[in-house]
C-alpha cells in the first residue's frame, strides 16, 4: 500500500527525514493530511482512484508512529461500516506501508474540499466532542465530487468491486 503524506504529515511523523518511495502516481494510493479541527489533530485519509474517505479525530502523534498498523485499522474500520469486504482496495498490510510525497493535485483539490466540509459539520454539530466521526465518514462518501462527471465515492467503490469480480 503506497501512503501519499502531505509535507505537514511528514514533518509530523519524523520531521521529514522518512525515506520516502519513488513509485510513480497511481489509482491505488492512499492519500493522507493532517488536519487541526477544534485545536485537536486530525488525519484524513482518501483512496485516490475512489476518493473513499476516513476522517480520524483526536490522533496522537505516537498512534502514527509507525503509521502502518494506524491506517490500516482506520481504514478496515470504515469498510466494515459500509459493510464492503476487508480487501476492496487489495490486501491492506499494516507492515507494508511506503510513504511517498503527494503526486495528484486533483486528489489534493479534493481533499481540501473535504477538510471545509468536515469543519463545516463540526462547527455545525457544536465542536468535535459533540461531532459523531462516523456519521462525517458517511457523509464524506455520499457527497458528489466531479472527477470529470459527478460521481459518489460509495458508488465508485462499488463499481471497482462489481469490475473486479
Amino acid at each position: 500500500m503506497v501512503l501519499r503524506c502531505t509535507k505537514k504529515l511528514l514533518d509530523l511523523l519524523a520531521g521529514g527525514a522518512r525515506s520516502l518511495s519513488d513509485l510513480p502516481a497511481a489509482d491505488e494510493d492512499w492519500y493522507a493530511n493532517l488536519l487541526w479541527i477544534d485545536r485537536e489533530k486530525c488525519l484524513l485519509l482518501t483512496h485516490a482512484g475512489t476518493l473513499f474517505s476516513v476522517v480520524m479525530p483526536g490522533v496522537r502523534v505516537g498512534e502514527l508512529r509507525p503509521i502502518g498498523p494506524y491506517v490500516v485499522a482506520a481504514i478496515e474500520m470504515e469498510l466494515r461500516a459500509e459493510n464492503l469486504p476487508l480487501d476492496s482496495f487489495g490486501r491492506l498490510d499494516r507492515d507494508a506501508v511506503c510513504l511517498a510525497r503527494t503526486a495528484s493535485r486533483s486528489t489534493l483539490g479534493f481533499m481540501t474540499e473535504m477538510a471545509f466540509e468536515i469543519r463545516h459539520h463540526v462547527d455545525y454539530s457544536g465542536g468535535l466532542d459533540h461531532s459523531e466521526t462516523g456519521v462525517i465518514n458517511h457523509q464524506l462518501r455520499r457527497m458528489l465530487r466531479n472527477k470529470g462527471e459527478y460521481v459518489l465515492p460509495i458508488e465508485l467503490v462499488a463499481q471497482m468491486l462489481a469490475e473486479r469480480d
